[in-house]
C-alpha cells in the first residue's frame, strides 16, 4: 500500500491529515525499532524497514493469536484443551504474563495455572512457550471429559 494513497472516505488517512499519518507511521515504526522488531537498511540512498527474527517470531505469535478467536466460530469437537504450568516465583513476571495472555486469548481459568480452551491451540500455545522461554514449564493436553462442565460450556457458548 502506498503511503500518501489512500481510498476516499476512510477517516484519518485522507488527503487532509496525509501529515498525521505519516507522523503516526513514523512513530509505529519507531515504535517497532526500539521492540527489535524492524531495522532501518540504507540501499541506493533510500531507507527500507525490515522484520527482524524476533519481528518475525511476534508476528508467528499474533497470527496464531488471530487463528484462536476465529477458531470460536467453527464447531466444537467436544475435547477441551487443557494447559497446566508451573512456573517459579522468581520467574513471577514471566507466569503473570502468561497468564494475561491466556485471558486475553479467550481461555477459561479453571484454577491459578490451569486454563482451558475448546477448540485447537497446539501451535499457539508451542509459540508462547517458545517466546516467553517456559517450555518445560507447560503442559498442554487434550482432554475428552471434565467433569461438571457445564459452567465452562456455558462459557464458551458451545451445547
Amino acid at each position: 500500500m502506498l503511503v500518501g494513497a489512500a481510498p476516499i472516505g476512510i477517516p484519518g488517512i485522507g488527503q487532509r491529515n496525509k501529515y498525521r499519518f505519516k507522523h503516526q507511521v513514523k512513530s509505529t515504526l519507531s515504535r517497532l525499532v526500539q521492540k527489535g522488531y524492524v531495522v532501518f537498511e540504507s540501499r541506493e540512498d533510500k531507507r527500507y524497514a525490515r522484520i527482524t527474527l524476533a519481528g518475525e517470531r511476534a508476528l508467528k505469535y499474533m497470527e496464531q493469536r488471530s487463528a484462536l478467536l476465529l477458531h470460536k466460530k467453527k464447531r466444537w469437537d467436544k475435547r477441551w484443551r487443557v494447559v497446566i504450568f508451573d512456573i517459579p516465583e522468581r520467574r513471577r513476571g514471566t507466569r503473570d504474563r502468561l497468564r494475561i495472555v491466556m485471558c486475553e486469548g479467550g481461555f477459561y481459568r479453571l484454577q491459578d495455572s490451569v486454563w482451558l480452551y475448546p477448540h485447537n491451540c497446539e501451535d499457539f500455545i508451542a509459540l508462547l512457550k517458545a517466546d516467553l522461554k517456559i517450555g518445560n514449564a507447560v503442559l498442554y493436553m487434550v482432554v475428552e471429559q471434565i467433569e461438571n462442565d457445564s459452567i465452562i460450556k456455558e462459557h464458551f457458548s458451545l451445547k
